[in-house]
């Protein structure tokens, strides 16, 4: 099997990037997109030429950390699956593959198909956790927590913070990881306590990194690996203005 790969480079931040063909043989159906890149890599070395700096760690599907545009849309063909869980039964033999990195303000590009997307962790950093003393772990049934509770939590907490969702909103909105971050926490006893502050905290440093306001189009939904809901966006924008009401 043979591809071509027309590969956004970009030496750093400041530099200006270009697009640049690779025709890549010896594939195989069975290889994972990444799997594909490493061994356009290998052959980058053997001639003496810069590899394609790209990020990856579990190649899992869990930690998003693999994220890039592939012909155009965020992950690639498929709905649903991260960069790393697509392979090349996807494409076809002679197929040119247009492979970029993500495209927000808030995202600056650091080389070729990394992004810095720090803003993420600042996020987290105001709210996305629960107050608590240090010691053992508490007894599992202390406070019971219903199913329907349990579940919702979980379907947010689901996020693994790929960046698709800011990627491919025209406007580059964070809307639906704050959401899901807020949301995890808010609907378990245990975060109650700081729910209000958190939701306060969150999207105004949303704001502060400079994504763009949601215009509830979509878009976040259909690329999310995790298929992480828009009510979630609605929940929180109605938090947000209990939260503000209360002061």
């Amino acid at each position: 099997m043979q591809l071509t790969f027309r590969i956004w480079r970009q030496e750093q931040a400041q530099a200006k990037g270009s697009f640049k063909d690779y025709k890549v043989g010896e594939l195989t159906e069975d290889m994972s997109f990444l799997e594909a890149l490493d061994h356009l890599n290998e052959i980058l070395v053997l001639q003496d030429e810069s590899v394609i700096a790209f990020e990856y760690d579990c190649r899992e599907g869990i930690c998003g950390q693999c994220g890039v545009f592939i012909n155009g849309r965020a992950h690639g063909p498929h709905s649903n699956i991260s960069t790393c869980q697509l392979h090349l039964r996807s494409f076809k033999d002679g197929d040119t593959i247009v492979v970029e990195p993500w495209r927000a303000k808030a995202f600056p590009i650091i080389k070729d198909l990394i992004v810095d997307r720090s803003a993420f962790d600042r996020i987290i950093e105001n709210g996305a956790y629960i107050s608590a003393k240090t010691g053992t772990a508490p007894e599992a049934n202390a406070i019971l927590i219903g199913k329907a509770i349990a579940d919702r939590a979980m379907d947010a907490a689901a996020c693994i913070g790929c960046g698709a969702c800011v990627a491919t909103c025209k406007n580059s909105s964070a809307a639906l990881f704050t959401a899901a971050k807020i949301n995890h926490l808010n609907s378990l006893p245990q975060g109650k306590l700081e729910a209000h502050q958190r939701v306060l905290d969150m999207t105004t440093q949303m704001e502060v990194e400079g994504f763009g306001h949601c215009s509830f189009t979509g878009a976040c939904e259909v690329e999310c690996p995790e298929g992480i809901s828009i009510t979630n966006i609605a929940e929180m924008n109605a938090r947000l203005f209990k939260a503000q009401i209360l002061g």
